[in-house]
C-alpha cells in the first residue's frame, strides 16, 4: 500500500508565490492547498488535516502572525513555517516566538525552503513525549537523556523543553553555573526531529580570539600560517543538527559580528575562501552571565542578542528545588559507583538534611563534587554526614532566620554565596583552580565571581 502523501497548506495573497510553492512541493511528492488570505486558511484548516502550514506574513485581511497563533491554539501539533521580506529579522523573530517553527524569507531560496519544509514534516511526525522526560533515577545510555526531580520547578523546565524540541527557534539557556545548561540543550536537540543529527557543544571561552573564525567557519589549507590542510567548521559539523554555544558571553565583539551574518544568512564562508557555503543549524546558547547586563555595559551586540534570546529557558539553581536533593543524590551515587565498579551506597537521614541545607554555590555539578569524595571515604554501605566533609556552620543552617528585614534576597544569596567561595578558598590554601574543582564549577566561573564579589 502506497503511504499517503503529507498535506501542506499554502497561505500567500500573491498568485505567482502560489504557484511556485505548489511546484516546488509537488516535485517533493507533497499534496498543496492554497489559501489567498486568513478567512479562506481558517476554514481549509477546519476541513482537512495538514501536515505543515506555510504563510506569508502580509495577507490581506491581517497577517502571518495571527495565524501562527490560531495554530498554535486549535491544532498544536501543525508545524507553521513562515515567509517574510528580506532583511526583515524583527518579524521573522516575533513569528518565531508566536510559536513559528522556522522562516524563510523573499526572493525565496528553494534549497532553503526545502530543508525548512523537511524538517518541519520530520517534526510532524515524531511522537509527542507520552508524559514527561524521564525521570528514572536508575542509570540509562549516559545519563543525559534525564532530568531528575519532583519539584514544580524541574516540572516547569521539562515541560518546557519539551514544547521547544518540536521548533526550530533559538533557545538563550540561562542559569548559574553547574544547573545542567548543557544537560537542558541535549535534551531539546534529542527530543527533536534533529535527534539523529549532529549535536554539536562548544564552549565560548575556551577558544582563542585569534583562532574563532577558522573554528567556527572552517578554513582552506595555506590560508594563514599553520593551516595546512583544510578543515571543517563547527557550523559545517553540526549540519543537520544542532550547535550548542555554551557561555556565550565570552565571545568578543568582533565574533559576534561575523556569527549574527552567519545565523541570519544561514551559511558559511570558510577562512581564505570567497564562497558561501549553507547550512542547516538550530542555534542553541547558554552563559551563567546575565547577557542583558552585558549589552548595557557594551560587551554584548544587541542585535545577536535578540537574534539568540528568541526562547528563552531559565534552569533554576538547586536551592531553589531543595526536594529534588534527595533522588539526585541517589542517582548521582549510582552513576558514580557505576564507574567504581561498587555497588550504590544509601545516604544517612543526617546527610540528606545537611545536603539540603548546603547553600550549593556550584549547584548539581558541586553536589556531585561532594558526592565522589564521600565515595571513597565511605564504608562502601552507607554515606554519613561525616563522609561528606562539609562545614555547615550554625549560621549556615539557621540562614533563614536572618533573612528579610534590610536584606533583600539579592543580598542574602550574595552573602552566601560570598561565604561558599571564601571557605573552598581557605580549604585550598587559596589554590583558584582546587577551589573551583571543590565549587564544582569552572576556573573562568570562579574569577568571574571573584571580580563580581570583589574578593581578592
Amino acid at each position: 500500500m502506497n503511504k499517503a502523501k503529507s498535506q501542506i497548506l499554502i497561505v500567500d495573497d500573491e498568485p505567482d508565490i502560489r504557484e511556485v510553492l505548489e511546484l516546488t512541493l509537488g516535485r517533493m511528492n507533497l499534496e498543496t492547498r492554497s489559501a489567498a488570505n486568513l478567512e479562506e486558511a481558517r476554514h481549509l484548516l477546519n476541513d482537512f488535516r495538514f501536515d505543515l502550514c506555510l504563510t506569508d506574513m502580509r495577507l490581506p485581511d491581517g497577517n502571518g502572525i495571527e495565524l501562527v497563533r490560531h495554530i498554535q491554539e486549535k491544532y498544536s501539533y501543525l508545524p507553521v513555517a513562515v515567509i517574510t521580506a528580506f532583511g526583515n529579522m524583527e518579524t521573522a523573530v516575533a513569528a518565531l516566538k508566536a510559536g513559528a517553527f522556522d522562516f524563510v524569507s523573499k526572493p525565496l531560496d528553494l534549497n532553503d525552503l526545502r530543508n525548512i519544509v523537511r524538517s518541519a514534516l520530520r517534526v510532524g511526525q515524531t511522537p509527542a513525549p507520552k508524559t514527561t522526560i524521564s525521570n528514572d533515577p536508575e542509570p540509562s545510555d549516559n545519563g543525559a537523556k534525564r532530568m531528575l526531580g519532583d519539584s514544580p520547578a524541574v516540572e516547569k523546565v521539562r515541560s518546557m523543553i519539551e514544547r521547544l524540541a518540536r521548533g526550530q527557534a533559538p533557545v538563550y539557556i540561562s542559569g548559574e553555573s553547574g544547573t545542567g545548561k548543557e544537560l537542558a540543550a541535549r535534551l531539546i536537540h534529542d527530543l527533536g526531529p534533529r535527534a539523529d543529527k549532529p549535536f554539536v557543544p562548544v564552549n565560548c571561552g575556551a577558544i582563542p580570539e585569534s583562532l574563532m573564525e577558522s573554528e567556527f567557519f572552517g578554513h582552506k589549507k595555506g590560508s594563514f600560517t599553520g593551516a595546512i590542510t583544510d578543515k571543517e567548521g563547527l557550523f559545517m559539523a553540526a549540519d543537520g543538527g544542532t550547535l550548542f554555544l555554551d557561555e556565550v558571553g565570552d565571545l568578543p565583539l568582533s565574533m559576534q559580528v561575523k556569527l549574527l551574518r552567519a545565523i541570519q544568512e544561514k551559511s558559511v564562508r570558510p577562512v581564505g575562501t570567497q564562497s558561501e557555503i549553507k547550512v542547516d543549524v538550530r542555534i542553541l546558547c547558554a552563559t551563567h552571565r546575565s547577557l542583558q547586563d552585558l549589552v548595557a555595559q557594551g560587551k554584548f551586540r544587541q542585535d545577536l542578542y535578540y537574534r539568540l534570546n528568541v526562547i528563552e529557558l531559565q534552569i533554576p539553581p538547586l536551592r531553589e528545588r531543595i526536594e529534588d536533593i534527595p533522588l539526585l543524590a541517589q542517582a548521582l551515587c549510582s552513576k558514580l559507583s557505576a564507574s567504581l565498579a561498587m555497588k550504590p551506597p544509601h545516604l544517612a537521614v543526617d546527610a540528606i538534611e545537611t545536603l539540603q541545607q548546603y547553600p550549593f554555590a556550584g549547584n548539581v555539578r558541586e553536589l556531585e563534587n561532594i558526592l565522589e569524595r564521600a565515595l571513597t571515604l565511605c564504608n562502601g554501605t552507607e554515606i554519613t554526614l561525616q563522609d561528606l566533609q562539609l562545614q555547615v556552620t550554625e549560621s549556615d543552617a539557621d540562614q533563614e532566620t536572618v533573612i528579610g528585614g534590610k536584606e533583600s534576597l539579592d543580598d542574602y544569596l550574595e552573602r552566601v554565596e560570598r561565604a561558599t567561595i571564601e571557605k573552598a578558598l581557605a580549604q585550598t590554601q587559596q589554590n583558584k583552580t582546587a577551589a573551583a574543582k571543590l565549587l564544582g564549577i569552572s576556573f573562568r566561573a570562579l574569577r568571574y565571581k571573584l571580580e563580581k564579589l570583589g574578593i581578592d
